[in-house]
């Protein structure tokens, strides 16, 4: 159904971010704004970058025959995104959104090639004057849909099959398994590291060596479906990650964390078209509507369906922190005391496992 390039045109709404001024927005309002995605994956039925491809599609509804879209996939990290990138800034594409950790030092590279060219480093950490960032807070929704393994889970032991040990990873590993003893004071979470993001038979190796080792609830930070159709042929439960997986795991999902980009990303293609985008650092998550906590499955009972709901009501209002103290590392280090929480940037920097994790060191 996909290409691995696909364009599409699209109509303007308002203006909401560029960093050239009104010159140049009222020249630019004139013609369609070019606008590029490139995805570290194919595009799937499901997963990490069938919710990015849901926002340029949402990006080309929204603001019709003005924005005209192209999107790469299956691009890996490294030189080849760098040439990738060059390419669809010498064709003429005023924005470029990147999907992926890992291209964080290409966009930086390519960006001082094109000073006029903005770039939304979706994941990165580092900016330059026509690059920004954003980030969701994935660890919001991983906490609530840790309540709901715990409550579904007979052993409290739950597998997590993990791409990367990036702060966004360990974030979401230490959420997941906190939500978990939140209810199951004793519950464990069982990490297996892939060192990749999409590759559908390792993920299912790792999820079957996790069920094989007594997990009867999984999670993942990985791109595919492919965990989530291991546990529905094993009879086992899942937490959902990226998008609602019930297609293929009916009997299986718990719950689904969902990430929707769509509102900011049109904010910005506004903001470039309006002469007022400008390089910032963007933190979304539940309250922003980027996270949601949902679809549960057949099997999940109202009582838990209504206590995760709860608690997620709690966290967009701020009256629920994931990392609030006493918080004691997997290595038995104490981390936080009673009474206080991280800061946003000092979770931002994780780089450390919450007591009742164990997972491979990874040579930090």
């Amino acid at each position: 159904m996909y290409k691995n390039l696909v364009t599409r045109r699209t109509l303007l709404g308002a203006a909401v971010a560029s960093g050239c001024g009104p010159v140049w927005a009222a020249a630019t309002a004139l013609r369609p704004t070019r606008v590029a995605w490139v995805y570290v994956s194919p595009v799937t039925d499901a997963g990490w970058t069938h919710q990015h491809e849901l926002a340029r599609q949402e990006v080309a509804r929204t603001l019709g025959a003005a924005v005209h879209t192209t999107a790469v996939a299956s691009v890996p990290e490294g030189p080849d995104a760098e040439r990738v990138l060059r390419d669809l800034a010498r064709q003429g594409n005023q924005m470029i959104f990147t999907t992926s950790f890992g291209y964080m030092e290409p966009v930086l590279r390519v960006a001082r090639e094109f000073p006029q060219v903005r770039f939304e480093a979706l994941t990165g950490l580092r900016r330059a004057p026509n690059v920004a960032t954003a980030n969701v807070r994935y660890y919001e929704g991983r906490y609530l849909a840790g309540i709901a393994a715990a409550r579904m889970s007979r052993t409290g032991l739950a597998g997590y099959v993990a791409g990367f040990p990036i702060p966004e990873v360990l974030q979401g590993i230490n959420a997941f398994a906190l939500g978990m003893r939140s209810v199951h004071p004793h519950a464990r979470v069982q990490v297996v590291w892939l060192n990749g993001w999409f590759d559908p038979a390792r993920e299912r190796e790792a999820a079957t060596t996790l069920m094989n080792q007594g997990a009867d609830v999984l999670a993942f930070h990985t791109g595919s479906d492919a965990v989530a159709v291991a546990a529905q042929q094993r009879g086992r439960l899942v937490v959902a990650y990226h998008s609602d997986m019930r297609r293929v795991a009916p009997d299986a999902q718990i719950v689904a964390v969902t990430h929707w980009w769509g509102r900011y990303e049109v904010a910005r293609v506004r903001a470039l078209r309006g002469g007022i985008w400008r390089s910032q650092d963007s933190s979304l998550g539940v309250h922003e509507g980027a996270v949601r906590v949902g679809d549960f499955g057949r099997r999940v009972p109202v009582s838990v369906q209504q206590e995760v709901l709860r608690r997620q009501a709690e966290l967009a209002a701020g009256r629920l922190q994931p990392f609030a103290g006493p918080l004691v590392s997997s290595t038995g280090r104490r981390v936080l005391a009673a009474g206080q929480r991280l800061t946003e940037p000092q979770v931002q920097q994780m780089n450390w496992l919450v007591q009742g994790v164990q997972a491979p060191p990874w040579g930090r």
